[in-house]
């Protein structure tokens, strides 16, 4: 290398081409892309996003540390995915969580943070008269993405987010439902609360939100149809 400079570029580009090919792999085995047992091939992930097998086997090191896949010496790399039991238990952790993020919002939210919640919950209000299911789920996500940045906590923010696109795909198919009016409902209860400062009212609001979604999934009977692999595991 001619210097540190040029070093420093080439470790920067290094880490962020790693970066994107974890995260566009783990968005493929979320949405369904990669079925459960699927085996995940170095050489033909590497062609389809343009890069050499090694930052795919990096990300592949990182996907099993976080459960997504198991790697299996001399045979190869197996999708485990999000099985129902794992939804289950996001929802009763998020619960908590999302609870504590709304206390803590209540210290530290911004007005640009209030602002900007309140037009999504005035914008998804709009969206979900016009039947606009698509624009619901993406609001939906972003209120969620607010609150977590106005906990000021950048641990809680990475975990909450994280745990958030783990479920996306049954969340989605969850919004479309009647749950889409009710969990904007919801969304608006748990911005008054923070806006009037009452820290024990916005965790429960938050805390029981999550319940509440979670048992929609179940009264309609999203996880029969969640994934067929996945039955076994609704089981214990």
């Amino acid at each position: 290398m001619n210097s540190s400079n040029d070093l420093k570029q080439e470790v920067t580009d290094k880490y962020s081409l790693r970066g994107r090919v974890f995260n566009r792999i783990r968005e493929d085995i979320l949405n369904g892309k990669y079925k459960d047992h699927e085996e995940l091939r170095e050489v033909a992930i590497g062609e389809e996003l343009g890069v050499s097998r090694t930052p795919v086997r990096e990300a592949f090191r990182q996907l099993e540390l976080e459960g997504l896949i198991q790697i299996i010496p001399n045979k190869g790399a197996y999708v485990t995915g999000i099985k129902v039991k794992d939804i289950k238990d996001i929802y009763m952790i998020r619960s908590k969580l999302e609870g504590l993020c709304a206390r803590w919002a209540c210290e530290h939210i911004t007005e640009e943070q209030l602002e900007e919640m309140e037009e999504n919950i005035f914008l998804a209000e709009f969206h979900a008269s016009k039947g606009h299911m698509e624009q619901i789920a993406e609001l939906d996500n972003r209120f969620h993405n607010i609150l977590y940045e106005s906990c000021n906590s950048k641990m809680l923010e990475h975990l909450l987010k994280d745990y958030h696109q783990y479920v996306w795909r049954i969340r989605k198919q969850s919004l479309v439902t009647k749950r889409g009016n009710a969990s904007n409902g919801e969304h608006r209860a748990i911005m008054e609360a923070i806006k009037e400062k009452n820290p024990d009212k916005a965790e429960q609001l938050a805390n029981q939100h999550m319940i509440n979604a979670y048992n929609n999934m179940l009264s309609n009977g999203f996880f029969d149809d969640y994934d067929d692999e996945h039955q076994d595991e609704n089981q214990e």
